[in-house]
């Protein structure tokens, strides 16, 4: 049986959900990583939608790819069609992706589909973080899941500039409100 893979690129990258075996930054080609995505359930209502990260099309996209053991192939799988799929706005794929270590293999990842209509396209900084400030799901509130994906890149040591301008200007507003 092929090795099975999974490509993070989002909330995937800093809570993968499932068991896994080995973990290594990857890149997949094609694709980039984008908050383009109304949440009605995780990060959003259907009153109040928030903003999620999809993988959109054009450029390249560096994120995190876990390798899954065979016996908890299924198990994986399952949990992350119940998490990404609830309600199809990704369309699950097989791409390949590139490992750190210089290998190539294929892996699941979520891409957007642009049809849908929780597709909210290319939003400018300023739209996007009030979005994110005024939203919370039953995953928790927006601007957590930006600000911890912007640390988990930084960590990895990923630059994406539109992403963290996002981040920046919920920041502050965010330390005032608990401050």
């Amino acid at each position: 049986m092929d090795e099975f893979w999974v490509f993070g690129y989002g909330s995937l990258m800093w809570n993968p959900g499932f068991p896994y075996a080995e973990r290594q930054a990857a890149r997949v080609h094609g694709f980039r990583r984008s908050l383009c995505i109304w949440s009605t359930a995780h990060r959003g209502t259907v009153e109040n939608p928030g903003l999620v990260m999809g993988l959109d099309r054009g450029g390249s996209c560096r994120g995190m790819a876990f390798r899954v053991a065979d016996e908890d192939r299924d198990d994986a799988l399952d949990y992350l069609r119940k998490r990404e799929l609830i309600t199809n706005v990704y369309l699950e794929r097989f791409l390949p992706i590139g490992l750190s270590d210089g290998r190539r293999v294929q892996a699941v990842t979520y891409v957007v589909d642009r049809r849908h209509e929780q597709y909210a396209g290319s939003l400018g900084v300023e739209e996007a973080a009030a979005v994110v400030l005024r939203s919370h799901g039953q995953s928790g509130p927006n601007d957590a899941y930006v600000l911890n994906t912007v640390a988990q890149l930084k960590q990895m040591g990923i630059r994406d500039l539109w992403l963290e301008a996002v981040g920046d200007a919920v920041r502050p507003k965010t330390a005032q409100a608990t401050g």
